[in-house]
């Protein structure tokens, strides 16, 4: 079983991972401080979802 993310989450988080492929990794912290930088998100909590979802993706996507 795993977690169940809204859909705006996994959208936001998969247009920056393919705009921005060289900028994220599989690093969550790096990822934080990158959604902080390129979105207007003002909740920290969807921040780190969003960050979150970004470093699973990432390490999910065939290179």
């Amino acid at each position: 079983m795993g977690n169940i993310r809204p859909t705006y989450i996994k959208r936001v988080a998969i247009e920056l991972v393919h705009r921005y492929p060289r900028a994220f990794s599989a690093d969550f912290e790096n990822n934080k401080v990158l959604v902080q930088r390129l979105t207007s998100v003002g909740s920290i909590t969807m921040r780190n979802r969003i960050a979150g979802y970004a470093s699973r993706y990432w390490q999910s996507r065939e290179f």
